[in-house]
């Protein structure tokens, strides 16, 4: 019996209702189920429950197999003596982890590798030293394990063990081949095997440092909780930060008394800015010496002012090159030629950055005609004469971000053996670039065209977008990026230059949901030795000594 012209009418009229709903479950309903997953797994991140005896965490994609895990495990705990490792999974995001320490014994021989100066007890000369496992009793608090080191000594010795994890002959996972001797942690990060890897944060402590230094106006720096809790780099970067602030004082005095002392006439005004300019030649004199003095100071009294000499610093993890005996040890090592080096330095790293300079050259002309076009016709409206100089400030911005990338390639394609040339190169490769593209503007309109006016106008807008800094700041407010943290401590140069040890990064927190792990960043921001830190999700905790979970 077929249905009637009515009945069918009807049933149309019936599934006219549910089709709109059915094509918005189709195109939105993994997208509304994955939101609803993502909230549930922050609820639970505010239930965090503090994991003991963690010190670096180890994040994986949720793309990797089991057999890749278990590889590394075992690479791990082959290559590091008496590790403790634990193996976990986000409930929601279905990512890995491994939660990484390791045994007090240990750390005492990771100590004595990487030659950490440790405090000594009065009755044996005071001062510290070189620790030696042999000599053990003669530092100050070996008796204790919890006070003999810090947590950011902790961290640094564990990454220490897992960067210099090296391949055997043969080593093969999946698609990588390892050479022998290949540093097996920077390769996995390159591929992609490895997302991240990070020491954990210490919440009493941030508590405390919290409260004696970001929270604390008018009132020194605790610096030596900074370089016990962060590492020597940032200590003395903001040790030097507080210094030079300090000494502007002195400036800033005699530039306000001068400025009310110069009358209106040209001749006095003259008199007076040759007088400041000769105390600021002074002044600038005083100031290096006294901070190679203080920059000396602190280094002997942090334990680093007897850096290794470059011939005993160890090579980089990245490093690589062919395996030969060393003519002057004996031993094994990797060897890459410097003349291969330097033919990439001048074939293509310098090429390189020839095109990105001409290539910021050329977008700066052609804002500068377009401002030109813009102010001869009248007929515009007055907002499009701010178009240049936005379309200017946002190419100089995206130049510099894209630069950056290329410079961290080709110092890595450079292939420097020891990290202090690695740092140097790229600070060398930063600032020239970056003092191209941020004045490079200035000078041509100051110099060539000789426009005062729109020197003006061009030296406001960069101000603005953050270009040109006071004398003494930084430009942006992370840390982490920052190339005075990268081995430049200030101006004085090596005195006190510590070593490239491992830092605890602002970045080093982890929580947690009730299946598994999560973590989320912190930023620190340094303006005039202060410290911004975003609240923790959840409640602080007392027990424990890591912020993690499960």
């Amino acid at each position: 019996m077929e249905p009637s012209e009515e009945d069918s009418n009807t049933h149309k009229q019936q599934q006219m209702p549910s089709m709109p709903f059915s094509v918005f479950d189709k195109l939105f309903g993994k997208r509304l189920l994955q939101a609803r997953r993502y909230i549930m797994s922050r609820k639970s991140w505010l239930k965090m429950v503090p994991t003991d005896n963690c010190d670096i965490l180890m994040t994986f994609p949720d793309s990797v197999d089991d057999h890749t895990l278990l590889w590394l495990l075992n690479q791990i705990r082959v290559g590091i003596p008496q590790v403790n490792i634990q193996i976990r999974q986000h409930k929601h995001t279905q990512e890995h982890a491994f939660f990484i320490t390791t045994s007090f014994e240990n750390l005492l021989q990771g100590a004595e590798m990487m030659g950490m100066h440790k405090a000594v007890k009065a009755q044996y000369g005071g001062g510290s030293r070189r620790f030696s496992c042999e000599e053990d009793n003669i530092y100050e608090n070996i008796e204790s394990e919890l006070c003999f080191f810090t947590s950011q000594e902790r961290q640094s010795i564990i990454r220490y063990w897992l960067d210099n994890l090296r391949a055997k002959h043969g080593e093969v996972l999946h698609n990588i081949h390892f050479l022998e001797g290949q540093p097996i942690m920077p390769e996995l990060v390159a591929r992609g095997v490895i997302c991240q890897m990070f020491p954990l944060h210490e919440q009493r402590i941030l508590g405390q440092l919290m409260t004696s230094w970001v929270q604390a106006v008018c009132e020194k720096q605790p610096l030596d909780d900074i370089c016990d809790y962060f590492g020597v780099k940032i200590a003395m970067y903001f040790a030097w930060l507080g210094f030079y602030t300090n000494s502007m004082l002195y400036p800033a005095v005699i530039g306000f008394l001068l400025w009310i002392l110069a009358e209106a006439d040209q001749t006095s005004q003259d008199i007076c800015c040759v007088v400041f300019a000769l105390f600021n030649v002074v002044w600038a004199t005083l100031f290096l010496e006294r901070w190679k003095r203080r920059e000396a100071e602190l280094a002997y009294k942090w334990g680093t002012l007897d850096t290794p000499a470059e011939s005993l610093e160890e090579p980089r993890p990245q490093f690589r090159g062919v395996k030969r005996c060393s003519p002057i040890t004996g031993c094994e090592e990797f060897y890459y030629p410097a003349w291969k080096r330097a033919l990439f330095r001048w074939l293509v790293s310098l090429p390189i950055c020839i095109l990105c300079l001409c290539f910021v050259f050329v977008a700066m002309l052609l804002c500068l005609e377009l401002q030109e076009v813009v102010m001869e016709i009248k007929e515009l409206p007055g907002i499009t004469r701010f178009l240049p100089k936005i379309v200017l400030a946002i190419t100089v911005t995206i130049c510099d971000e894209v630069y950056k990338k290329i410079a961290y390639w080709l110092n890595d394609m450079e292939n420097y053996r020891l990290q202090s040339a690695y740092e140097n190169n790229l600070i060398i490769k930063m600032v020239f670039f970056e003092f191209i593209n941020s004045y490079l503007s200035l000078f041509y309109i100051g110099f060539y065209l000789k426009d005062m006016e729109r020197l003006k106008e061009v030296r406001k807008s960069q101000h603005h977008r953050g270009e040109i800094w006071p004398a003494g700041s930084r430009k942006g407010p992370g840390l982490d990026d920052g190339l005075l943290l990268s081995g430049a401590q200030g101006p004085a140069g090596a005195p006190g230059q510590p070593r490239a040890e491992e830092e605890r990064g602002p970045e080093g927190r982890l929580q947690a949901d009730g299946g598994g792990v999560g973590h989320e960043r912190q930023r620190a921001a340094a303006a005039q030795g202060v410290l911004h830190r975003e609240e923790p999700r959840g409640q602080p905790h007392n027990g424990g000594r890591r912020n993690g979970t499960v």
